[in-house]
């Protein structure tokens, strides 16, 4: 049996292939996998081409299974890992190559699938696998974990023993595994409208923890279930029966998949550092992941998409006071339609009647430049509104279309940035706004879902085409850094609707939630540096001058641990409440050189929604920050901190200034913290330090 071993200390890869066999994943990992499980190395469906049960979808595909090894490369690149695996499946001719790499030092490996039409004869694919992985513990002894992700409420873990969802069988002579199977997969164009492309699988005895995402910003599914003697994953991109995903590959065609990654670790908390250090290596190197300014952004719970200059001009002066370092003119700015600007939105022109006078909105952007700030504005540059003169003239193949029929959604039609007439707008539009006006910031917007996609009136399947859209999309936000390398872009969709890692690549800041309700924001905050590294995770923080005391510092705490987006009627606000926001973001400002080295911890376990305390840690080197809120129950509450026991602490509140009746106490011996709080809301930031 040949075996292909890859990999460096802290990853270990093994592959075996027998003569008779496809190549299979036999080790990864730490953790051992039994042998007897592993799985073929790639899923491969096609038209006309069938599958071997194994699980609900047939995990052993008959093309995968036929699948052999012909050979394999390694390669470093810089502190990357890589190996290539050249697989061939001699009755289709198809030729797969199963790509790997991993940082070096991290126990990560991403992979991705390029499929090529080596036959004579055309193939239509239905799905390829981006990873499959055979051999994992039982499911009696592992936990599955994934995150459901809806509007307002972002990033809600949940997890519960997988022999719950996948039935025992009974072991008699007509036994076989579970058809069973636990899966999720994406809805259309919101990426994680529904759930986050991701899941684990943790051992509950300590044995292990595996977790993955699928780096995708359309279509994915990932699956789990049971194979003899454990359990299976499989990871895809977009597929037919999920997405409407089709491919044809004639000959000498070739396509490749979205990435996945798969991170293990001892447990759940080691895996996300893993996969939070591996997020930093492959996304866009960028100023704004060092510096993290602070950011003041008008809408939320402040002009809620109204804005003009006479509104704009005092709430400038008061973000600049505190200390504001970017401000951003959110949705309306071009809305000089009496009918509403939902459905008549593309041009992206200032709207005369919002911003009067000899200079319009540069009245505006100067005034943001004159206090040293950097100015933004706010784009939703994928739509183009049922009313607007371009839906007239741009051609239709510069729209989603479905058998020839533009596809409208709530009042807009959809761009498709695979077409140069799209491009050519678009960049047009942001070279005047970022290159004339001189605009540092675009908080780019998409707040309709499109599925299943476009079929590019009747060449593509939907799910390709939306798929080909994604990737442009992302080619075309390449392309804008390249051109202004110092512009710092935001990746919103109603919030967190495509909080997905292959848009946090090329992005610098993600949206967290569009959550408007302070009391509710502690759990989507806290459990955000699962889905987004902390320095790229934008909370709101909006402050009001008719907020308490307690209410306020409540608001301003969800923040300091990830990106500020403040925001608030701070021209309104008392001498003694902008002190207090002042406080907050010098807070910020001291502690923000740490945040994009730190990796998260949850010393109370990933939030859930209704918790009455909520916690996020993050730790760099020695120094440990803990964020912690309480919203009901109990005046205190026990923190368990393991990894500091025995050891001397110093604790201190860093958030809110004067907190005199918020109390800390540390117990070297057990490794814990405990806090009181006496009144509700209430939050606090802390610093600990371990002593000599």
């Amino acid at each position: 049996m040949a075996r292909v071993r890859w990999g460096h200390e802290a990853l270990g890869v093994e592959v075996a292939a027998g003569p008779g066999g496809p190549p299979r994943l036999v080790a990864l990992g730490p953790a051992a996998l039994a042998e007897a499980g592993a799985t073929p190395l790639v899923e491969v469906l096609a038209l006309g081409e069938g599958s071997e049960w194994s699980g609900q979808r047939g995990i052993e595909s008959s093309i995968g299974a036929r699948l052999r090894l012909v050979g394999h490369e390694t390669a470093r690149d810089g502190d990357w890992h890589r190996l290539t695996l050249r697989l061939r499946d001699e009755t289709t001719g198809l030729a797969v190559e199963v790509l790997l790499d991993s940082p070096d030092g991290l126990p990560v490996v991403r992979s991705r699938t390029r499929v090529t039409n080596e036959g004579p004869n055309p193939v239509t694919l239905l799905a390829v696998s981006s990873l499959t992985l055979g051999g994992l513990p039982s499911p009696d002894v592992l936990d599955v974990y994934w995150a459901e992700n809806d509007w307002l409420a972002e990033c809600r873990w949940r997890h519960e023993p997988m022999r719950d969802r996948v039935p025992d069988l009974s072991r008699s002579r007509n036994a076989a595994d579970s058809r069973g199977r636990i899966g999720y997969a994406s809805k259309g164009s919101w990426s994680t409208d529904g759930h986050l492309p991701m899941g684990a699988l943790v051992e509950r005895a300590g044995g292990g923890a595996w977790l993955w995402q699928v780096e995708s910003s359309t279509g994915w599914l990932w699956e789990v279930g049971e194979r003899s003697p454990g359990s299976y994953l499989a990871l895809h991109g977009p597929t037919d029966t999920e997405h409407q995903w089709r491919q044809p590959l004639a000959p000498g065609g070739s396509f490749t998949t979205e990435p996945a990654a798969l991170a293990v670790g001892g447990d759940l908390t080691a895996a996300f550092g893993a996969l939070t250090a591996y997020r930093r290596a492959v996304r866009r190197p960028h100023e704004d992941h060092r510096r993290l300014p602070i950011v003041f952004n008008d809408f939320m719970n402040t002009l809620n998409g109204d804005p003009t200059t006479a509104k704009l001009l005092p709430l400038i002066d008061a973000a600049a006071e505190v200390g504001a370092e970017y401000f951003v003119i959110d949705a309306g700015w071009y809305d000089d339609d009496t009918q509403g600007w939902w459905d008549s939105v593309g041009a992206w022109e200032p709207a005369a009647n919002r911003f009067p006078g000899e200079h319009g909105i540069h009245e505006v952007l100067d005034r943001i430049r004159a206090h040293g700030m950097v100015p933004g504005l706010w784009l939703e540059p994928e739509v183009i509104g049922v009313r607007s003169p371009l839906a007239k003239t741009l051609p239709d193949e510069a729209f989603f279309r479905r058998e020839g029929v533009r596809v409208r959604e709530h009042g807009r039609y959809q761009l498709d940035l695979r077409h140069p007439a799209a491009v050519a707008h678009l960049d047009r539009t942001v070279d005047r706004i970022v290159g004339e006006w001189g605009v540092g910031y675009l908080k780019l917007d998409y707040n309709i879902s499109v599925p299943p996609g476009t079929d590019t009136g009747g060449t593509t399947s939907p799910g390709a085409g939306l798929l080909g859209h994604a990737r442009a999309y992302r080619a075309w936000l390449a392309s804008l850094l390249d051109r202004h390398p110092h512009l710092v872009l935001e990746n919103c969709a109603s919030g967190g609707m495509r909080m997905d890692s292959a848009l946090h690549a090329v992005t610098q800041l993600q949206s967290t939630s569009d959550q408007q309700d302070h009391l509710r924001y502690p759990p989507i905050a806290a459990a955000a540096p699962t889905a987004v590294p902390p320095e790229q995770g934008a909370v709101w923080a909006y402050a009001q001058p008719e907020f308490t005391t307690d209410e306020n510092a409540f608001i301003l705490a969800s923040a300091l641990l990830g990106r500020i987006h403040l925001s608030g009627h701070l021209n309104h606000m008392t001498d003694d409440q902008l002190t207090s926001v002042r406080h907050a973001l010098d807070t910020y400002r001291e502690i923000r050189p740490d945040l994009p080295h730190a990796t998260p911890f949850w010393p109370l376990g990933l939030p859930r929604w209704t918790d009455d305390w909520t916690a996020l840690g993050l730790t760099t080197g020695h120094t440990h920050y803990l964020t912690i809120w309480r919203r009901a129950g109990e005046p205190h509450h026990t923190l368990p901190l393991p990894e500091l026991a025995g050891r001397p602490v110093r604790v201190e509140v860093l958030h809110p200034a004067g907190a005199s009746d918020a109390t800390t106490t540390w117990s070297t011996e057990t490794g814990e913290l405990t806090v009181a709080l006496p009144r509700t809301p209430t939050a606090l930031l802390l610093r600990l330090t371990p002593l000599p």
